[in-house]
C-alpha cells in the first residue's frame, strides 16, 4: 500500500541554491537537513519521502549536490539538501570546500531541528557519514539514520545489517537517533521517517 506524506510535505518546492552559509535564508523557523556520501540515495530518498518524483535532482554521476538546496514548504518550513560528499573525483580544493561549508552550517544553523543521515546499506559508517555524527553530537542536532537501498539485499542480509551498524555507532558513542532500512523504490521504512519528520515539523 502506497503511503502518502503529509500535505506539508507535498507541497515541497525548489527556492534557492547556496554556495556559501552567508548565502542562506534567515535563520528562523524550522528546516530539517538531509545528509549522505555521493551515490548513497539522498536525492531519490527526499523525493519518495516526499511524494514528488522530480523534487531532488537525481543522477548517475556521484558528487552532483555541490551547493545547499533549500526546498521551502510554507512559510517557515523547509527541507535542506546538503551537499553529497565523499566523491573521490572531485578535486581536492572542492573537498575542502564543503567540510568547510558543512561545519559551518551544523555550528551556526539555529534553524535546524534535525538531521536525516542517508547511508547506503551495503556500506555504512564511512569516514563522512561518522563526521556527520560527530558534527551532530557535538551541536546536539537531532538524527534520524537511513540505511537506504534496502532492496539491493535480502531480507535477511538487511536485516544483519541493521544491526552491525546499530551495535558498532552504540560501540562508538554515535547511536544518537533512530537508525532504520530504507527503500526508495520499494518504499520500505517510508512510514518510519514520515513519522520522525510529521514530529520535528510540528505537523497536526
Amino acid at each position: 500500500m502506497e503511503i502518502n506524506a503529509p500535505a506539508l510535505l507535498r507541497q515541497a518546492h525548489f527556492t534557492m541554491a547556496a554556495n556559501e552559509v552567508k548565502q542562506l535564508p534567515p535563520d528562523n523557523g524550522i528546516e530539517v537537513g538531509f545528509a549522505g556520501r555521493s551515490n548513497a540515495g539522498k536525492s531519490s530518498a527526499i523525493n519518495c519521502i516526499t511524494g514528488i518524483k522530480s523534487l531532488a535532482r537525481t543522477s548517475k554521476t556521484p558528487g552532483r549536490t555541490q551547493q545547499i538546496i533549500y526546498f521551502d514548504l510554507d512559510d517557515t518550513r523547509r527541507l535542506v539538501d546538503l551537499p553529497g560528499y565523499g566523491y573521490a573525483k572531485v578535486p581536492v580544493s572542492v573537498k575542502k570546500h564543503w567540510h568547510a561549508l558543512m561545519e559551518s552550517y551544523f555550528n551556526k544553523r539555529q534553524s535546524l531541528k534535525g538531521l536525516v543521515l542517508v547511508m547506503d546499506v551495503r556500506h555504512p559508517l564511512k569516514t563522512f557519514d561518522m563526521q556527520m555524527l560527530e558534527w551532530c553530537k557535538a551541536t546536539g542536532t537531532p538524527i534520524q539514520m537511513l540505511l537506504t537501498k534496502a532492496d539491493k539485499l535480502s531480507r535477511g542480509a538487511a536485516a544483519k545489517q541493521l544491526t552491525i551498524t546499530r551495535n558498532q555507532l552504540k560501540k562508538d558513542g554515535l547511536l544518537l537517533g533512530d537508525l532504520q532500512l530504507f527503500s526508495s523504490l520499494k518504499s520500505t521504512g517510508k512510514e518510519e521517517i514520515l513519522e520522525k519528520l510529521t514530529e520535528w515539523f510540528g505537523i497536526e
